[in-house]
């Protein structure tokens, strides 16, 4: 089994055939009180976990938002758009099975934001990433991480999966920025710096 923490750099995935990512949320009502909030938590709030498939540096597939399956090959799978974080575990996920990803895909980054307009990480509480170790079936926890909740920020950087020669690394990297929302090539250019 893997550990992750930021503080250990990127980990080895020997023996991780897939992994999954998972993003969960609760809705809040915000400042808001009497049938406003009560609205508000029924309605929720629509963050979005992203998975960017780069080549150098570069991105080339986009798993998420509309798109599930954007390699065609089952490799790199998003779960579909929750758009109120209401229910139990996670929210949204992405699962990837390392030996179908094509060879010149280097790194996928994860990112989770506040990407449609009117969303917010603070219309959200207990936001939490996940990382399960996927292979065999299971859905083995690695990591939990939390991003801070005074954070005025609508991106997160979660992780990065990193191929080394024929293996894969993953860090855990949990840095917030502001990306514009609705602007998909902001959204791909945070994950390009990541």
């Amino acid at each position: 089994m893997i550990t992750l923490t930021k503080e250990d750099g990127p980990a080895d995935l020997d023996g991780v055939t897939h992994l999954s990512i998972g993003v969960s949320w609760d809705p809040t009502a915000g400042a808001s009180g009497g049938v406003i909030g009560k609205l508000r938590r029924k309605s929720g709030t629509d963050l979005d976990l992203i998975a960017i498939a780069m080549h150098d540096g570069d991105p080339v597939r986009l798993a998420g938002l509309d798109s599930l399956d954007p390699i065609g090959n089952g490799s790199l799978l998003h779960s579909g758009d929750n758009q109120t974080g209401h229910g139990d575990g996670d929210d949204e996920t992405v699962t990837v099975e390392f030996a179908k990803i094509p060879p010149h895909i280097t790194s996928i980054v994860f990112v989770a934001a506040a990407y449609k307009k009117g969303s917010s990480f603070q219309k959200a509480r207990n936001i939490s990433f996940k990382v399960y170790d996927a292979t065999g079936g299971s859905s083995q926890q690695v990591a939990d991480i939390w991003p801070s909740m005074l954070t005025t920020d609508n991106g997160c950087a979660v992780a990065k999966a990193i191929r080394v020669g024929t293996a894969w690394k993953l860090e855990v990297i949990n840095v917030t920025g502001k990306i514009k929302q609705g602007d998909e090539l902001a959204l791909m250019r945070f994950a390009a710096s990541k």
